[in-house]
């Protein structure tokens, strides 16, 4: 009210007009200006009052795993109440499936549709009826075919069982082109419906490839051919059944159905194929447990133990993936179930791949031979020792899938279910992890290449490699090998841990720069030990002595058992163990290299035949080296050298023979005991030191002659043997 009142006086308070406009015209212009500064402060919005500030209050936040739980609570109240719902959806299907046949009626759909199943499961016959011989050819060409190479023949049934996967396509998808091509509701019914059968047909393919009911032959997996076919009717039974529910509830989602009767829907689902899937374990966990038993090469390892008892793994991890596929339902969030099924499938694929690669490193009958499968697995138990470069391909292989299976198993887990990274920054993570992976990746191949050429052989492989080659390059190789395993073992790791550390962004020039300078004040402080590694190189380098060779180092004697970088052990003939550093050893005589000359003297009297005696010894000579137990022994048989000695009562005689150092003092004692048994029925006599007296007039007991010549008989035998020991 105040406004025009201030407007007035202000203009009552205006000066006089400008020139050139009248005073009328000025009041006018003044009486608009004023009225329009009235109309502008009167729409002007109000000036806000100053609030004083109010106290703070505190905000109570909900628990989120409260409302989460609350939330469950109520999605799982909605989906048992839609059970109702559900079943007059499922009651509705054969009318929603006329409405949707453009004009064809339900039985006409279901004829046409069971005989184009029938139709694509009658091809799958067909071919594997056309290819069985073929299929058995291979089958017993991979029975009989040792290692890696039997993974031709199975490649080839696995090729036939592809191509009758490849004629269920074709008829599945030629009668979709023929009968279901008006995309109707009704053709796209049959399509998901074959499509499933064909995903079916093609999921047992792998089953199929490591059971192979009805050809034992070509089965990869530890089981007779009734367990076979039973455990593969019992899988196909089950993925069956996964599919067919599968393609239910996807049809309750087409027709529009409730959220909450769909999962109503698919908690039903859920629950029967675990029914089916704990009735499927149980009734082959016998069969199953061998197979898987059998995987891990050795009946006492945990391995074996874990297979055997698998149940006692499949069934919590049934149980998680049941119950996780439910709580998805209910939340309408499947990445947790998905991440348990692909955790699932990859365990599954990681058995798969174990048993083929068990088949092919596992030892089969030659051709032609007749051995009971039975017979022919126990076999497998000393494969470790005799590991070869097919091991070592099979174990990188399997390191190769586990790591890749591992990384899509966490990605899963780790930025679908946590939720820890997202999906860019999970492949930040994995390039950066990716030159550490193949760097460690690259120092086991390396190792299992070292493994196996650096292993050290086994018992018998060294006994007759001895025999052989009486301690020939083999034994020289496998004295080396244990020096050459610690030191590529060193190498391997010294250059992968810098390597890795290199990687994840550690500086290693500070670490080199010390460890110079530990190994140089080492060289300085431990010089007996440095003296010890240097002395020992050069007695392996010189070839001085080998494992299992029997030395005289003139502190001990005795075979060499072993060493490591800085002293030898040896064994002594009374059974105590000797080590002593490479530095002390000094000079060295080795009885067991290359031959062994043994000669050895026996007395005989000096009446004696010496040519009809060079004659029996070199009989003997070559009868024992015709013998199969020594003629791999002897270099030169057993031979008179001549008469050594002549003594008063006797002449002393001198026999050699050169053989392998493997046994010679066994050599010479049958040389021996085999003279002296041969000697008296040429009338060969050995000499003994009595001395005959004869007294005058004494009668001639002929009957205690008799016996003191038996007595003296036995007397020089015993000679003999105990002069036959004792030479060499």
């Amino acid at each position: 009210m105040f406004l025009p009142a201030l407007t007035g006086l202000a203009l009552s308070q205006t000066a006089a007009p400008p020139a050139g406009i009248s005073k009328e015209q000025f009041d006018a212009l003044v009486d608009a200006i004023g009225q329009s500064v009235v109309e502008k402060l009167k729409t002007a919005p109000p000036v806000p009052e100053k609030i004083s500030p109010a106290e703070p209050t505190s905000i109570q936040t909900p628990d989120p795993l409260e409302e989460r739980v609350a939330q469950f609570v109520g999605s799982a109240a909605a989906a048992l109440a839609a059970f109702p719902e559900l079943g007059r959806r499922l009651a509705d299907f054969p009318r929603l499936i006329v409405n949707a046949g453009d004009g064809r009626g339900l039985a006409a759909f279901l004829v046409l549709l069971i005989m184009s199943v029938a139709l694509a499961l009658a091809m799958e016959k067909v071919v594997a009826a056309l290819s069985a011989g073929l299929r058995v050819r291979l089958g017993q060409r991979a029975a009989y075919t040792p290692g890696p190479r039997a993974i031709l023949p199975i490649i080839g049934i696995l090729a036939l069982d592809v191509i009758a996967v490849a004629a269920v396509w074709l008829a599945s998808y030629g009668a979709i082109g023929i009968w279901f091509s008006r995309g109707v509701g009704q053709d796209k019914l049959a399509a998901a419906i074959l499509a499933g059968v064909f995903a079916w047909r093609l999921y047992m393919l792998a089953f199929r490839f490591v059971l192979r009911p009805g050809l034992a032959s070509a089965r990869l997996a530890a089981m007779d051919d009734a367990e076979a076919i039973a455990v593969y009717r019992r899988i196909a039974l089950v993925v069956l059944l996964i599919m067919s529910l599968r393609i239910v509830i996807r049809l309750l989602i087409a027709t529009g159905t409730p959220p909450e009767a769909v999962a109503a829907g698919q908690i039903v689902v859920t629950a029967t194929v675990l029914s089916f899937v704990f009735w499927m374990a149980l009734r082959s966990r016998g069969a199953i447990g061998r197979w898987l038993a059998d995987l891990s090469g050795a009946q006492t390892s945990w391995g074996s133990r874990l297979g055997t008892h698998w149940l006692g793994v499949a069934v919590p991890l049934f149980l998680a993936l049941g119950l996780t596929q439910i709580y998805g339902a209910i939340v309408a969030r499947y990445t947790v179930p998905n991440a348990v099924l692909l955790t699932l499938n990859a365990l599954i694929a990681l058995i798969l791949f174990q048993t083929l690669t068990r088949y092919l490193t596992r030892a089969r009958p030659a051709a032609g031979s007749i051995v009971a499968e039975a017979d022919a697995l126990p076999d497998v138990g000393p494969q470790p020792a005799r590991r070869g470069l097919t091991h070592v391909i099979v174990r990188c292989c399997r390191t190769a899938i586990f790591l890749a299976l591992a990384v899509m198993v966490a990605q899963s887990w780790i930025v679908d279910v946590f939720a820890l990274v997202d999906e860019q920054g999970w492949r930040a993570l994995a390039r950066s992890s990716l030159a550490t992976a193949v760097t460690l990746f690259l120092a086991f191949v390396a190792w299992e290449l070292v493994d196996v050429f650096t292993r050290p052989p086994s018992a018998s492989a060294i006994d007759i490699s001895a025999a052989e080659g009486g301690g020939g390059a083999g034994s020289r190789l496998a004295t080396m090998l244990p020096l050459l395993r610690v030191v590529l073992a060193i190498v391997i790791s010294v250059l992968a841990l810098l390597v890795v550390l290199s990687e994840i962004g550690i500086n290693i020039a500070p670490l080199l720069a010390g460890a110079s300078v530990f190994g140089l004040a080492l060289s300085f402080g431990s010089q007996a030990l440095v003296r010890d590694i240097v002395s020992g190189i050069f007695y392996l380098s010189d070839d001085a002595f080998r494992i299992g060779e029997y030395i005289d180092c003139g502190k001990a004697k005795g075979s060499v058992e072993g060493f490591t970088l800085r002293s030898i052990r040896l064994r002594h003939q009374n059974g105590q163990v000797h080590t002593i550093p490479f530095g002390q050893l000094g000079q060295i005589t080795n009885f067991s290299r290359d031959w062994a000359t043994v000669k050895f003297n026996l007395r005989f009297k000096r009446d004696t035949d010496l040519e009809k005696l060079r004659k029996t010894v070199k009989k003997i000579g070559d009868e024992m080296q015709a013998d199969p137990e020594f003629a791999n022994d002897f270099i030169n048989p057993l031979r008179m050298q001549g008469v050594a000695d002549i003594l008063d009562n006797a002449i002393l005689v001198r026999f050699k023979f050169t053989v392998k150092p493997i046994q010679p003092s066994y050599v010479q004692r049958v040389a021996v005991k085999t003279m002296v048994m041969t000697f008296p029925t040429v009338g060969i006599e050995f000499a003994d030191s009595m001395v005959a007296v004869q007294t005058l007039g004494a009668g001639a007991d002929h009957a205690a002659a008799a016996a003191a010549s038996s007595a003296q008989n036995r007397s020089r035998a015993e000679m003999a043997l105990s002069a036959g020991g004792d030479a060499q």
